[in-house]
């Protein structure tokens, strides 16, 4: 294990599995192409910090008939301190035809719902069933909002409640790492990229 400071390109890509990102990080050692999971929370952009590595290790796939042969780094985490807008050719060198690592992991399942809920539990206090609702009378469905708030506790599993401020476990299965960034998105969070934690904004 290895500590370098460096700049991490990161470029965000659109895959049949949805949106992913890829990284090349440039370091006094060398250059390696990044793909851990941990990069689908970051925009794409340049960020200058320090990085441990873990592992350095050739790497190799086919994509559109092509076999890619590339020099891959395991980060085990990273202390970023700015951010920067990508040039063109930072750009140009994550090619936008990169294949998703959910793809290349032998085991991974893309198609995997993460947001199912699981069946409640029965109550032990006497109450009406939906069968036994009066004649006429329509069944009774749980509110939007209580749905919503079942899918996120399945979604976010053992980090759940999530409070105004969470770090996301990035060790999970990458695509329901994905469905967490995308929904804390959708609830009205911000990546804080410094202190890797996503923060609902201050009123």
């Amino acid at each position: 294990m290895i500590n370098l400071p460096g700049h991490l390109a990161i470029r965000t890509i659109s895959g049949r599995n949805g949106d992913f990102n890829v990284g090349r990080l440039s370091t006094s050692i060398g250059e390696f192409v990044i793909k851990d999971a941990l990069l689908d929370q970051y925009n794409e952009g340049k960020y200058r910090g320090d990085f441990v590595i873990t592992e350095i290790r050739p790497s190799y796939y086919t994509n559109g008939g092509r076999l890619v042969v590339e020099i891959r780094a395991k980060l085990d985490s990273m202390t970023l301190d700015d951010v920067a807008n990508l040039s063109a050719e930072e750009a140009d060198r994550l090619s936008n035809t990169e294949t998703d690592p959910i793809d290349e992991e032998p085991t991974g399942n893309s198609t995997t719902n993460t947001s199912r809920r699981p069946t409640p539990p029965r109550s032990s206090s006497p109450s009406r069933s939906d069968d036994e609702a009066p004649f006429g009378m329509e069944k009774s469905k749980p509110p939007s909002d209580v749905i919503a708030h079942e899918d996120d506790e399945v979604l976010f599993g053992t980090i759940w409640p999530i409070g105004s401020s969470v770090r996301l476990d990035t060790t999970v299965d990458r695509q329901r790492l994905r469905q967490q960034c995308v929904r804390l998105g959708e609830l009205g969070y911000e990546l804080d990229f410094k202190q890797q934690t996503w923060n609902l904004p201050s009123v």
